[in-house]
C-alpha cells in the first residue's frame, strides 16, 4: 500500500507540473514561473510529504517529487511524440545523474566532517567538566 500512495502521489504532481507549469509560464513569463512554483509544488509537497501520502522511513534513501515529476515528464512527451524525445533527452539524464551522484559524494563528505567535528567538540566539553 506504501508503494501505491507513493506512486500515486508522485503521479498526481507529475501530471498537474506537466499540464500547469508550461501554460502559466507562457502566459506570464517569469512571474508565471514563480506563480506555478508556489501554487503547484507547495500544495503537492504539502500532499506528498506532510499529510503523508509519501512516507520516508528515516533510514530510507530520500528521493524527492523530482524524480516522480520527471519521469511523468518523460514518459508524457514519449506518448505524445514518439520515441525520438527519449532519445532527445538522454544526454539531459546523464549530466542530471552525473550532479546527483556529485551531490551526494559531497554530502557524504559534509556529513562526515560534520560527525567528526561533533566528536572533537564532545571530547573537548568532556575534559573541561573533568577540570572543573
Amino acid at each position: 500500500m506504501k508503494f501505491s500512495r507513493g506512486v500515486i502521489g508522485y503521479c498526481i504532481a507529475g501530471m498537474i507540473v506537466m499540464s500547469v507549469w508550461g501554460p502559466l509560464s507562457s502566459k506570464y513569463g517569469l512571474m508565471g514561473g514563480v506563480l506555478a512554483a508556489f501554487f503547484i509544488i507547495g500544495p503537492m509537497w504539502y500532499m506528498n510529504h506532510y499529510v503523508g501520502l509519501i512516507d520516508h522511513e528515516d533510514d530510507s534513501a530520500f528521493v524527492d517529487m523530482g524524480l516522480g515529476i520527471a519521469i511523468c515528464g518523460m514518459m508524457r512527451d514519449f506518448f505524445m511524440n514518439g520515441s525520438s524525445t527519449l532519445v532527445d533527452s538522454l544526454p539531459t539524464i546523464l549530466l542530471v545523474t552525473v550532479g546527483a551522484v556529485a551531490g551526494g559524494v559531497a554530502a557524504a563528505y559534509i556529513e562526515k566532517d560534520m560527525a567528526k567535528k561533533n566528536v572533537e567538540h564532545a571530547e573537548i566539553v568532556i575534559e573541561q567538566k573533568k577540570t572543573a
